[in-house]
């Protein structure tokens, strides 16, 4: 019978499992801090790996090549229930399980709170390399997770579409500027990532999330698509819209596309 987890698990309901053979443990942390002591089994992915590096949008989804060597390299098969976690808050972990969504893998969980929470509880930690047995797999790509320009430059009107920006407030606004042009997109809804992270308990998402965002407008009943500068930090916000059961998507492009593109307008 197969491993059934919840989408958000926290640390002693996963060190209680940690022994089923399904179960894969991703680790995005960074590569000092996986060195330094990671959880017992963990399969170290660098971030780097999650995006295609190219260009100005650096944060574009891998090729189907690049990510047919990821996850071979993990060991990733269908009965495999992955578990992703990271130490900044959930950026690279909900980027993770958006590629996983991508992919047509759903068989998937987070880590609430990640390595903090973790080490908060005075769970095991180790510093073996974990290198998984490798499989032999295919890719394939399921577009309905991802957002591209089109899908927003048309429907900039639609009362029905929610732009997230979870970028930083002076990002929003146009006082820094990482592209060509400063602002936002014409009626985004600027949420911060860090604003759904509950400071006092390790960085897990809050509680009242859904509240929170539906106080900002972001509510379900929306199509809903979240960006940040290269669809990192949107991550996040993507993996709190699944748990909250919105229709949402990645902007995966974002704003190093949408503020260096010649034919997009901005607000500041």
């Amino acid at each position: 019978m197969s491993i059934e987890l919840p989408l958000v698990i926290e640390p002693n309901a996963l060190a209680a499992q940690r022994e089923c053979p399904e179960l894969l443990i991703i680790d995005l942390c960074s590569e000092a801090n996986y060195s330094r002591g990671h959880l017992p089994g963990a399969v170290h992915v660098a971030p780097k790996e999650l995006m295609s590096g190219q260009p100005v949008v650096v944060g574009k989804l891998p090729t189907v090549t690049q990510l047919q060597q990821l996850f071979s390299r993990l060991g990733l098969s269908d009965d495999k229930h992955l578990v992703v976690y990271d130490d900044e808050g959930g950026g690279w972990a909900g980027r993770f399980i958006w590629i996983l969504d991508v992919i047509g893998h759903r068989r998937y969980s987070y880590l609430n709170g990640g390595l903090h929470a973790w080490v908060a509880e005075g769970l095991l930690l180790e510093t073996t390399v974990n290198q998984p047995v490798a499989t032999d797999y295919t890719v394939t790509i399921d577009k309905s997770p991802i957002a591209e320009i089109d899908d927003i430059l048309p429907h900039l009107d639609d009362p029905t579409l929610v732009i997230w920006d979870a970028r930083s407030p002076a990002e929003y606004d146009g006082d820094k500027v990482f592209a060509a042009k400063g602002g936002h997109i014409p009626g985004a809804i600027n949420c911060e990532w860090t604003q759904l992270m509950d400071s006092q308990r390790q960085l897990r998402i809050r509680a009242d999330a859904a509240e929170f965002l539906a106080k900002q407008g972001i509510t379900s009943g929306k199509n809903i698509i979240t960006h940040c500068q290269s669809h990192h930090r949107s991550g996040f916000t993507y993996l709190v819209g699944k748990v909250l059961g919105l229709s949402i998507r990645g902007y995966h492009g974002s704003w190093s596309e949408w503020g260096n593109h010649p034919d997009t307008p901005v607000e500041q």
